[in-house]
């Protein structure tokens, strides 16, 4: 589907697509990491992108055999962020796009972090009210690169998946997207070109 005459909904990640938030979450994440004494290299936190924080740390405490309460300590990480939220900018140009598209068709959101952050995020840029839902990793039991998260928001804005087209910044929301059976628009391309 790669014209715009079938398509009935757009579903955009959030963190890395319609906000640049990913320096302020990274710089979360050195001081929890600093502070549990776990290793977790700036390229792997990019990497997994889309993965929820209770999930990176847990395979972080087996990987480096740390018995830790990753569901704490994600909450830590998240009270971490919450000051940081002041500082974040939209992305414009897929921002663009939700305005572009809005009224004319559903938009979602679907987002491997938790909804009260995301939709603290999406209040601070003023644009909340773009969406007609919000999906976050509270709501589907697999996360990216599983498709649920995508199809969830489908579901929720009543548009078959064929027929969404949904906007990510990481391979592993690309593969989700892909597996969910929509058309994947991947945001790193669009910002390095230009274009939508």
């Amino acid at each position: 589907m790669n014209d715009n005459s079938q398509l009935q909904g757009i579903i955009f990640d959030c963190d890395g697509t319609l906000a640049d938030t990913m320096p302020l979450h990274w710089r979360a994440w050195q001081a929890i990491t600093h502070r549990h004494k776990l290793h977790f290299p700036e390229d792997r936190f990019y990497s997994l992108g889309g993965v929820p924080s209770r999930d990176i740390l847990k395979m972080l405490g087996e990987e480096q055999s740390i018995v830790l309460d990753h569901l704490a300590i994600a909450h830590e990480k998240e009270a971490e962020y919450r000051p940081l939220i002041a500082q974040v900018e939209p992305i414009n140009l897929v921002v663009g796009v939700a305005r572009e598209y809005y009224g004319k068709i559903p938009l979602a959101v679907a987002s491997g972090g938790t909804h009260q952050i995301i939709e603290q995020v999406l209040q601070h840029l003023g644009i909340r009210h773009l969406f007609n839902a919000v999906v976050t990793s509270e709501d589907v039991v697999n996360q990216k690169p599983a498709p649920d998260i995508f199809l969830e928001a489908a579901r929720r804005i009543g548009v078959p998946p064929q027929f969404c087209r949904a906007y990510e910044d990481t391979d592993l929301g690309m593969q989700s997207i892909r597996d969910a059976g929509m058309e994947a628009i991947d945001v790193r391309t669009l910002l390095k070109n230009g274009t939508k």
